[in-house]
């Protein structure tokens, strides 16, 4: 091999390892990057699945004392604050619930939230639903069982909700102990039978800016006259922002529908949406599965609506690239996708 030769080869040489280097340096960042975003894909997923760390307080309602759970974003504030109230849990009323997904949607938008446990739940004093209704069971979703009588038939049965909704209200008292919330922005939410103590506390007291209805009622709105009467009185009375929500195929939407129109006559920003229908991977109690669209399970299709209405009227941040679910505004029957 003469020297021209061997200098081509050489070169050729130089090349190639010069792009073999090439190559293993660009597999490598490759691999540290797909390393590093399946890290933070599975921090995101874990972080979702993580509760959300609270503190149990409690504060006096009347006589009683009652238990609840805050969560307060990092900083100093002064925070926003979302009151949750919690649905009926027949045979579990002793429970502790801490709804740490309602804390984990709310604390994105820089919330502080009080759940708190109204009488006869968890560790607050006073009887339970069940003891004092008389029932041995709380109200059954799809009719009460042969022979055992409906609770919603009770004669204590709306007065009971309105006293737990005296808990609700007992709360406010115990905000001003509070320095790091912002009593001028304070908003209110409930589920089932949460959502129908909701709306007695907003029909009573004007300490707040905004409502969320998350199918109050739905379960034992045919079950009981009384109910159907004194929230459509209560709905007459209110004045702020109400969001209303329910799944097609839950037990029935009209326990939301029916107060659109009262909630619509005072206040043009009620909004009512109805989500389609929901199948949840457990229905342990086997009640209308769109009920359970409220449920931690079925929070990612409506953490967005809520967020970004509370962001409205409470101010705090509202969650980017939105995807609306199908709306209906009671002013028209409009809807927007």
């Amino acid at each position: 091999m003469n020297f021209g030769q061997r200098e081509r080869v050489e070169r050729g040489l130089a090349v190639i390892l010069t792009a073999a280097s090439a190559i293993a340096r660009w597999t490598q960042r490759s691999l540290i990057g797909l390393l590093l975003a399946l890290g933070v894909a599975q921090a995101l997923a874990q972080s979702a699945a993580v509760p959300q760390p609270y503190t149990e307080v409690f504060y006096p309602s009347g006589p009683l004392r009652i238990q609840a759970y805050l969560y307060r974003p990092p900083g100093n504030g002064p925070f926003p604050l979302v009151i949750y109230n919690h649905g009926s849990r027949a045979n579990k009323e002793r429970e502790s619930w801490q709804f740490s997904y309602v804390g984990r949607v709310l604390l994105q938008s820089g919330y502080a939230v009080l759940v708190p446990e109204r009488r006869g739940y968890g560790r607050s004093d006073g009887l339970t639903f069940s003891e004092e209704i008389g029932q041995e069971t709380g109200p059954s979703p799809v009719g009460s069982r042969r022979g055992t009588p409906d609770p919603a038939d009770s004669p204590d049965f709306v007065g009971r909700l309105q006293a737990e909704s005296d808990d609700v209200l007992a709360a406010l008292d115990f905000l001003t102990t509070l320095p790091f919330v912002d009593r001028g922005r304070l908003g209110i939410m409930g589920w089932s039978f949460g959502r129908i103590v909701t709306m007695f506390a907003v029909s009573r007291s004007g300490a707040f800016r905004a409502a969320v209805n998350q199918a109050g009622g739905a379960l034992v709105w045919d079950r009981s006259a009384a109910l159907r009467t004194t929230l459509l009185a209560a709905a007459s009375q209110v004045r702020l922002p109400v969001l209303l929500m329910v799944a097609q195929n839950d037990r029935t939407t009209a326990s939301v529908t029916t107060l659109a129109s009262t909630l619509q006559a005072h206040n043009p920003t009620t909004e009512l949406i109805i989500y389609p229908p929901f199948t949840p991977s457990r229905n342990p109690g086997n009640i209308a599965p769109g009920h359970l669209i409220f449920s931690e399970e079925g929070s990612t299709i409506w953490e967005n609506d809520v967020r970004t209405f509370f962001a409205k009227h409470l101010g705090g941040d509202a969650p980017r690239g939105i995807r609306w679910a199908a709306r209906l505004l009671s002013s028209g029957g409009q809807s927007r996708a």
